[in-house]
């Protein structure tokens, strides 16, 4: 994937992982009852928070992790086609191992 975006400051881009398209039990559900996924892969970094003595905090997650944020996190993008968000590392609640 080769999106010309650089995130700016702590700012990070997100592509979102798809939903389930079926429940546990079998059950097909409609793009209607599906909920946006709170999961997607790490497409690019900012360059860390500006500290006030003018240095930069290093993010914690990298390139590639897969990562968990919060339900109204960032703004929704889209570019080529697809879409994204891009969130401060803030929103992000954990990354997945």
């Amino acid at each position: 994937m080769s999106i010309k975006f650089r995130p700016i400051g702590d700012k990070i881009l997100v592509k979102r992982i798809p939903a389930e398209e079926v429940t546990k039990g079998g059950i097909v559900l409609p793009d209607t009852a599906k909920e946006k996924p709170q999961e997607g892969k790490i497409v690019a970094l900012g360059e860390g928070r500006l500290l006030e003595n003018g240095k930069r905090h290093p993010f914690q997650v990298k390139k590639e992790d897969r990562v968990i944020f919060s339900s109204y996190a960032g703004s929704e993008i889209k570019m080529e086609g697809d879409e994204f968000l891009v969130i401060s590392e803030e929103e992000i609640l954990g990354v997945v191992e």
